[in-house]
């Protein structure tokens, strides 16, 4: 009969030898570029003080988006924004500028989910007051010129004061629509002697 005993620690000194090569290169692999091991919710890029500006055909500026911090998610490639200040211009009336505590953006700027404290507001003009509209949630389409909730929404013009469950608003022909639950006090402007 044969000494086992012998052959034994060659043996296992080959096995803890194999071990530990492939857990080096096991641990080397996890940690290269590129490797399958990977957090896909984790951001993949950020801007600070940042501003993107679109135009249109003409050259004429469409919108302007600015906002201290942004990240970028390369998952489903949209982008997180805190504090935003997204201003929508036309030719023929003043710019609407909307402003929210933060901002998710997603089909490579297509569309625009402002939260958090959301304010739209155009501007004065042709002796006509400033529109302030106030709501807690806002779906824009920047590039359409156009917006829309399900929330509250208030509106201020002037001394006057709207307020209603959803609305649709239209940058391009200066409107906006409530849905419902309308409630509103008009107070016309005094006429001057």
């Amino acid at each position: 009969m044969k000494n086992w005993s012998g052959q034994i620690f060659p043996i296992t000194l080959l096995a803890l030898v194999a071990a530990l090569s492939y857990w080096l290169q096991a641990s080397l692999n996890a940690e290269a570029p590129g490797s399958k091991i990977r957090n896909d919710d984790a951001p993949d890029a950020f801007a600070e003080k940042f501003e993107i500006r679109r135009h249109d055909e003409d050259g004429q500026l469409r919108y302007r988006l600015s906002a201290p911090y942004l990240q970028h998610f390369p998952h489903d490639d949209s982008s997180e924004i805190r504090q935003p200040e997204l201003t929508a211009y036309r030719k023929d009336g003043p710019p609407v500028t909307m402003t929210a505590g933060q901002a998710r953006v997603t089909e490579q700027g297509a569309k625009v989910v402002l939260s958090d404290s959301v304010r739209v507001v155009r501007a004065e003009y042709a002796k006509r007051p400033a529109l302030v509209a106030e709501t807690s949630l806002l779906h824009v389409k920047p590039d359409a010129g156009l917006a829309e909730t399900d929330q509250e929404l208030l509106i201020t013009y002037g001394s006057s004061r709207i307020s209603g469950v959803g609305a649709r608003i239209d940058n391009n022909a200066s409107t906006f629509v409530l849905k419902s639950q309308v409630r509103g006090q008009y107070l016309a402007p005094r006429a001057k002697p």
